[in-house]
């Protein structure tokens, strides 16, 4: 267990108010982290990539994309040398690797990539991949297929670019399940993205098997075992605790179904954090007890910036509840393994 213990300040000499630390006693705060929490193999896969291209190749290193959805993580990798794009098109002519993001890319990218001559490399999670693969495996036989994900997320955009555009359907809710007409008398099928909520998906799985109840399942849970685990560890969290940090990225889909898990479990005070910066501070005035993860792509440190941001003004104990182990990890490109 950490504790951090009170510190003390002067009054602000122009507006007579105390610092966060002031002499004034500090009251106790409890937090409970949840664990597991933060970077999950496939975003650690993606960093290493980066990072070990431009330890190989030298900067610069193109990468289409945010290569994970943190903006701390990517402002890191500008720092090093790495260049990001949203389209092949703004990338010139270059020997320089290119890089596609964690979250996969439509079939069209890296044919666009070989007819430039680009060197590229593939940071697609390898959970994102098997969706591809169960797709792909679906529409040879014959299936007309349906995936369950957030529309414009890219790695919706990535999923449905494996396939001839019309042959994936997109269902975002139980709603547009009601309202779904297949296309033709084809047996139908389904995959989901990776990074939704469980609940919600359940749901809506369970409207298509209603509706259709032939529809083919994938042989294996789509949803990856690291939006899982956070998920069951808010959910056991959540209704300890008074209020609820996610430290993650607004465009991060993982994070932003962890808020919905800690409010829908018990916990009506919960918020996405990207940095201790962000901290509305008024909201947390009467707390005594505070639960914090982070969403897959954050990294730990920012959960520590945030600790101590609380030990500031709270005298603070620091416990984590477990909820999982994970010792997965995968192996990044052949290209890279000696650099």
């Amino acid at each position: 267990m950490r504790s951090v213990t009170s510190k003390c300040n002067k009054l602000d000499a122009n507006s007579g108010t105390k610092h966060p630390n002031s002499m004034a006693k500090k009251s106790p705060l409890e937090i409970l982290l949840c664990a597991p929490r933060g970077f999950c193999a496939g975003v650690d896969r993606a960093i290493q990539i980066v990072e070990l291209a431009l330890e190989k190749y030298g900067a610069p290193v193109y990468v289409r994309h945010e290569i994970v959805h943190n903006k701390y993580v990517v402002d890191g990798l500008k720092d090093k040398g790495a260049i990001f794009v949203e389209e092949l098109d703004e990338i010139p002519d270059t020997d320089a690797p290119v890089i596609f993001s964690a979250h996969g890319v439509a079939k069209s990218v890296p044919v666009e990539a070989k007819h430039r001559n680009m060197f590229f490399l593939d940071a697609t999670c390898p959970l994102v991949s098997k969706v591809h693969v169960e797709a792909q495996r679906h529409f040879e036989s014959g299936y007309e297929i349906i995936l369950i994900g957030h529309e414009g997320h890219p790695e919706v955009v990535g999923t449905m670019g494996q396939l001839p555009e019309g042959a994936i359907s997109l269902i975002e809710t139980v709603a547009d399940v009601a309202g779904f007409e297949p296309k033709s008398d084809q047996k139908l099928a389904f995959v989901t993205q990776t990074t939704l909520s469980l609940d919600d998906t359940a749901a809506i799985v369970a409207a298509l098997r209603e509706r259709f109840p032939e529809i083919a399942a994938p042989h294996k849970e789509d949803i990856c075992y690291a939006t899982t685990n956070r998920q069951e560890a808010v959910k056991v969290v959540a209704p300890l605790v008074d209020a609820m940090i996610v430290v993650g990225a607004p465009n991060s889909s993982n994070s932003m179904r962890l808020v919905e898990v800690a409010e829908r479990s018990g916990c009506p005070k919960s918020m996405l954090v990207q940095r201790a910066s962000e901290i509305k501070w008024e909201e947390f005035e009467d707390i005594t007890s505070l639960g914090i993860t982070a969403g897959a792509s954050a990294p730990e440190s920012l959960v520590d910036e945030i600790i101590d941001a609380f030990g500031e003004r709270y005298d603070i104990s620091v416990s984590a509840k477990v909820t999982a182990t994970e010792n997965i990890a995968f192996n990044v490109p052949r290209e890279l393994r000696t650099a």
